[in-house]
């Protein structure tokens, strides 16, 4: 029998992308880094639950497409359970196993999917919430980051 892999690392795309903001959410960290989830487009339709036509980053298969974010190495396997908090897990996401590339090669991780409940078409993110994506702008490459300085804003 095939042991089940302990998976140590969560892939965050969203405001997570800002170490600050996780740091202050308690997640303990042994490092972070750049990685990219290929075949899958960011898009800000996960409905907030605080304001009304404002959205939240959630991730879509899109093959061709590339969404970057931080890895974070966390210190053990169960200190995902963390995020599932502040993402409303199962509720609002759902936590899944994805594969992201990295420096070091394709490792697998943890991610967050929005669930469909809770979407909606034409959101578009808070000045404030999208400040916390550029937060991550040392993980990302210069033209993801541009292309997320420019996304339309909610106000």
């Amino acid at each position: 029998m095939t042991p089940i892999p302990v998976i140590c690392a969560y892939f965050a795309y969203g405001s997570n992308m800002n170490p600050a903001r996780v740091a202050e959410r308690g997640l303990q960290v042994r490092r972070r880094e750049a990685a990219r989830l290929r075949d899958y487009r960011l898009g800000f339709g996960k409905q907030s639950k605080d304001h009304l036509g404002v959205g939240h980053a959630h991730i879509d298969r899109a093959p061709g497409e590339v969404v970057e974010g931080v890895l974070y190495w966390l210190v053990g396997e169960d200190e995902i359970r963390k995020m599932d908090r502040f993402e409303h897990a199962p509720i609002n996401y759902s936590r899944d196993v994805v594969l992201v590339d990295t420096n070091a090669g394709r490792m697998p991780a943890w991610t967050y999917f929005a669930n469909p409940a809770v979407r909606a078409p034409g959101l578009r993110p808070a000045r404030a919430y999208l400040a916390h994506l550029l937060a991550g702008e040392a993980f990302l490459s210069p033209s993801y980051h541009a292309r997320l300085a420019t996304w339309p804003v909610a106000d």
